[in-house]
């Protein structure tokens, strides 16, 4: 096993951060960011936001079913969807998703490579199609993306919200979170992102990230080189300054704000963002949040788990 491997088998959220910690949602006014997200407009398959920004965006199922939208992980792009988005959308479900910027078929800008901005973006999204009485989901750093637009944005357009391997609360070790990740490793992941990011990928995807690093563990090429495509879509630069936002991003606050009916689903054996300094403490910010593990799962269980994760899904937009 390289050392990239055997830094995620740790069990410990092996990513880098730029240094320092990324507070929660503050900036603009409400009506600053109502505005900026109603300004963004339609051109084919892509949102153009306030900032010039071209956001792709998949719009499948019935346009009159219930809306939900998903937020993908680093470093993936909508594709990373696309088994739970066919499932709702055949049940009559209106499923959106798009590449965050920076990401997939987005632009790559030089800046604005954040929580907010990606939280932001999400609320261009919904302004632009007039989505309503939505159901958030996000996966691990598309978590981050649903806790900071509620934080940001509020619940006014929200019926519910998902978590499915998410970085939230909060991944980095400080003062007040002992049990979070170190820094060290934080840098140790940006170096390799520096050195050889496409090596990075596949190093990931064949271990850790869907649970190929485990004994008897059976490889599929197939995930490995569809995670290595989907990495290599996005830009250098947008998924570097993309390590510090989901590691060193504080959703505490945000996740103070959540009122609406909210899900948590985690692999219990997830190396990338373990359960423990995750999922099990979101509960202490939201206390009405269902909190489901799947024994022994990976981080990548919108692959490797889908059927299950697909009808718990179903189960709990049909209540």
């Amino acid at each position: 096993m390289n050392t990239i491997a055997r830094t995620f088998a740790t069990g410990l959220l092996a990513l880098a951060v730029h240094g320092g910690t990324a507070t929660a949602a503050t900036a603009p006014t409400p009506a600053d960011l109502q505005h900026a997200a109603r300004a963004a407009t339609i051109d084919g398959n892509h949102i153009v936001t306030a900032d010039g920004v071209r956001l792709y965006f998949k719009d499948w199922g019935p346009k009159d079913g219930p809306v939900v939208t998903f937020s993908h992980g680093w470093p993936l792009n909508s594709d990373s969807w696309e088994s739970q988005m066919l499932f709702l959308a055949s049940k009559g479900y209106r499923v959106v998703a798009h590449d965050r910027r920076g990401h997939g078929r987005s632009s790559q800008p030089w800046d604005g490579n954040d929580m907010d901005h990606y939280a932001d973006d999400l609320a261009a999204v919904i302004a632009a199609l007039d989505l309503r009485d939505v159901t958030l989901v996000g996966f691990s750093t598309g978590g981050g993306e649903v806790a900071r637009y509620i934080g940001r944005h509020g619940s006014g357009r929200v019926s519910r919200a998902v978590l499915v391997g998410a970085v939230t609360p909060f991944m980095l070790r400080t003062h007040d979170t002992p049990d979070g990740a170190p820094i060290e490793l934080f840098d140790g992941f940006r170096k390799a992102a520096r050195e050889n990011r496409a090596q990075q990928y596949l190093d990931i995807a064949s271990g850790p990230f869907f649970g190929f690093n485990k004994p008897g563990a059976e490889v599929s090429q197939g995930l490995v080189q569809t995670f290595y495509m989907q990495g290599m879509q996005a830009g250098h630069r947008n998924t570097y300054e993309s390590i510090a936002a989901f590691s060193a991003t504080d959703f505490r606050g945000d996740l103070a704000k959540f009122d609406v009916p909210t899900l948590v689903i985690h692999g219990g054996d997830d190396q990338i963002v373990p359960p423990a300094t995750s999922a099990q403490l979101v509960p202490r910010h939201v206390p009405h949040a269902q909190v489901i593990l799947y024994p022994g799962a990976p981080h990548g269980i919108t692959d490797t788990h889908k059927d299950r994760l697909n009808q718990d899904l179903l189960d709990f937009l049909s209540r």
